[in-house]
């Protein structure tokens, strides 16, 4: 840690930070959260744990004149046991919209799972710290974006000028909650994932509720994204339930009605996109659950499987094509009295011959390019003349973040 007193420590608050939904004093420092404190105690799922606590989408924001910014942190790593250690998870520095710098920390507490034995053992290690130099010596916006892949404590935040929280911008605030692709896996850094991308290009600023194999229609949620204040709403919804074969199509009906009904409570006339899932070739007709491939693990390689047999669609099971027309269906009928209601065919972000272009490396995830592809798509579709976003203010409440 730097202790040279011609530096200035800022407390890191929640006034310098932007997408995140709670804020948890820890050990070392803070840890941002994108899910409400009520939302965490109602699911023990340790993939929910780990998921909603790496920040994806969040950064620091502020105003400063500094020409070089610290930050001490502690990351949370996974090792599994057996494939090759992940990349350490990547910072992304922004002067007023321009990348100007990237970074890591390495170290820090070791996640380390055992897929063959079933255990999971964390061991502890100590913060570190980012640098980034050189900085131009004018007033500017600063944001740090962190590693959308790592859960990160924010330990302290120096600069060699003072700080303060940035203004208010006036842009329209888009909340988006989704899959493991909405909350960025493969993705090469925090600013470079699909939603990140889309909210660049559209002027907007992001609340990113994309949850890593956690997008399942968990009423908590759905009441998270009901208190959140947003001018734009967008659900991409389905993988995940064909992922963990969580229900048949009897609940999932059912199931959809509801988190739409209580994202509309509090969000009554809010431009509200459903998006159903885009290809994905191995789950297209073939229901879950979906497992990891041990034989390519094995090889130091990760790959997915569908594990499900077609046949059992008869008694319900789900798959890809079967939540596309079930979410389709539900959006025409409640559009009908819902003209706030809006509904995206993934395919349209990602289709057939997108897969043959750029197949999805482990059979699930996109890679960086692919990212990219979905983020331009996704805002020339839905931000564009005619899209369900075009130019509305929607009925964002004032107050929230």
């Amino acid at each position: 840690m730097n202790t040279d007193p011609r530096w200035i420590t800022t407390p890191i608050t929640a006034d310098l930070l932007r997408g995140a939904l709670d804020l948890e004093r820890m050990e070392h420092g803070v840890l941002p959260h994108r899910l409400p404190a009520r939302a965490r105690a109602q699911c023990d799922d340790p993939q929910l744990a780990m998921v909603e606590s790496q920040p994806s989408g969040v950064r620091l924001v502020f105003r400063t004149r500094a020409t070089a910014v610290e930050l001490d942190a502690l990351p949370t790593k996974r090792l599994y046991v057996g494939a090759p250690p992940r990349p350490d998870g990547v910072y992304d520095l922004l002067v007023d919209g321009i990348l100007a710098g990237q970074g890591s920390i390495p170290g820090g507490t070791v996640q380390v799972v055992d897929m063959s034995a079933g255990t999971t053992e964390l061991r502890p290690g100590p913060p570190g710290t980012l640098r980034f130099p050189g900085l131009p010596g004018h007033e500017k916006t600063v944001e740090i974006w962190l590693p959308h892949n790592e859960t990160t404590e924010l330990v302290a935040l120096r600069t060699d000028a003072p700080l303060a929280a940035a203004p208010g911008h006036g842009r329209r605030v888009w909340l988006h909650h989704g899959s493991s692709i909405s909350h960025g896996s493969d993705a090469a850094s925090p600013t470079a994932i699909w939603p990140v991308l889309a909210a660049a290009r559209a002027g907007v600023e992001l609340v990113n509720l994309g949850l890593g194999g956690s997008a399942l229609l968990d009423p908590f949620t759905a009441r998270a994204v009901r208190d959140t204040p947003a001018d734009l709403i967008s659900l991409k919804l389905g993988i995940n339930v064909v992922n963990a074969d969580l229900m048949r199509l009897r609940a999932f009906g059912p199931a959809v009605h509801g988190f739409l009904d209580t994202v509309r409570e509090g969000h009554p006339t809010t431009p509200l996109l459903v998006v159903s899932p885009i290809l994905c070739p191995m789950h297209e007709d073939t229901p879950g659950p979906t497992a990891m491939d041990l034989s390519a693990f094995g090889a130091g390689r990760l790959t997915f499987v569908a594990t499900g047999d077609p046949a059992e669609r008869a008694s319900g099971k789900l798959t890809l094509n079967i939540v596309r027309d079930e979410l389709s269906r539900i959006v025409a009928q409640r559009a009908a009295e819902d003209p706030h209601l809006h509904y995206l065919d993934g395919r349209a972000l990602y289709g057939e011959a997108d897969a043959a272009e750029l197949p999805l490396p482990d059979g699930l995830h996109p890679d960086a390019a692919t990212h990219r592809r979905i983020g331009e798509r996704f805002a020339g579709l839905a931000f564009a003349d005619g899209g369900a976003f075009a130019g509305s203010d929607g009925d964002r409440r004032a107050g929230g973040r």
